[in-house]
């Protein structure tokens, strides 16, 4: 049977492109007579009255939260040109907030208010084409709409628009343009940004490798509770790069970094837990994982499972473990799988199913079952 997986990667890739969520409004609660008011502006066709009140509705702020009252406030003042209204109609319309879920409307109210020239839906409408939703995937419009909303200074689109020189998604890669585009949403305290950046300094990509401004970096994100830069700060006070050794700190922002509901991270943290022998730490991180379907973390703990490390030993839960891995696509947990079928451990012996696994596994040589 292969060994459990021991491989450890720092985090960057896991972070993702982000879409720019409603901004909280800064008029407070408001007073019975404010809201009084408001309510009035509102009725009366005041568009900036209508945003406001379906962002109280939507927030519960000063009311009783609403999703359906929110979204007909935004709607009434959307359908006036108001672009504010128009970005935050198109958010309820993505994520079926008040309003069945529907892509291509919220596309289109996106689109409305990112002809107008504002930053969020701009940002919001190339996360639509990056991801193919409401509209057929498109890394390059993409990339044209996020790079319009990054050159006004928006600071999730500058990290998205980093993001795809990273990949050369839409664009030729390109980790100078990466790494300038991160540090523009890092100086303006964005902490995936600020993540990013720090991994680009620990590997000298784009930039001249400086462990201690990776360090520097990951610790700015950390701060701001970022899991990756959580992680990757540990790891770096684990291994001593860019900070005196400290396995105390290590250990410390390892466990702020898994106190995330992130399966990537706690499955890393998991890892690490395994390479120190504390198994019972790692098993308890890997079925945090593996609840949230990490086929990685999956494996490893029906290996535990299988050899009684960190957890009890039983074949039974081992096969289940492997299993879930398995069936998406886990070469490794479908190897383990076929054996524990040819070896009629925690399931019957079957030849037939264990020939199958080994052979979805990649097996060139199946071993013999009799």
């Amino acid at each position: 049977m292969k060994n459990l997986a021991l491989a450890v990667l720092l985090a960057l890739c896991l972070g993702t492109p982000a879409w720019a969520q409603n901004a909280a409004s800064t008029e407070g609660t408001p007073t019975a007579a404010q809201l009084r008011d408001l309510r009035a502006a509102a009725k009366r066709g005041d568009a900036d009255a209508q945003n406001e009140l379906g962002d109280m509705y939507e927030s519960g702020r000063g009311v009783p939260q609403d999703h359906a009252q929110a979204f007909a406030w935004y709607r009434k003042a959307a359908r006036q040109g108001h672009g504010n209204a128009q970005n935050n109609l198109g958010r309820m319309y993505q994520f079926g907030w008040g309003v069945a879920r529907d892509d291509a409307q919220a596309v289109a109210w996106y689109r409305k208010a990112a002809e107008q020239g504002y930053d969020a839906p701009q940002n919001n409408l190339g996360y639509m084409y990056q991801e193919g939703r409401g509209v057929p995937k498109d890394d390059a419009q993409a990339v044209a709409w996020y790079r319009k909303a990054a050159e006004q200074g928006f600071d999730i689109a500058q990290y998205n628009l980093g993001w795809m020189y990273r990949q050369g998604r839409g664009v030729p890669q390109d980790d100078a343009q990466a790494a300038a585009w991160y540090r523009k949403a890092a100086e303006q305290g964005y902490a995936a940004a600020q993540s990013s950046l720090g991994w680009m300094y620990s590997e000298g990509r784009g930039v001249a490798q400086d462990e201690a401004q990776a360090v520097a970096w990951y610790r700015k994100a950390a701060e701001q509770g970022n899991a990756y830069a959580q992680f990757n700060l540990g790891w770096m006070y684990s291994e001593g790069r860019g900070v005196t050794r400290d396995k105390a700190q290590a250990a410390a922002w390892y466990r702020k970094a898994a106190e995330h509901d992130d399966a990537n991270t706690q499955y890393n943290i998991g890892l690490m837990y395994a390479q120190t022998a504390d198994h019972a730490q790692a098993a308890t991180l890997y079925r945090k994982a593996a609840e949230q379907g990490h086929a990685g973390a999956q494996y490893n703990l029906g290996y535990m499972y299988g050899k009684g490390q960190g957890v009890t030993r039983d074949d039974a839960q081992s096969a289940a473990w492997y299993r879930k891995a398995a069936e998406q696509g886990n070469t490794d947990a479908q190897f383990a799988l076929g054996y524990l079928y040819r070896a009629g451990r925690g399931v019957a012996k079957d030849c037939a199913q264990a020939a199958e696994w080994f052979r979805k596994s990649g097996t060139k040589d199946i071993p013999d079952c009799r």
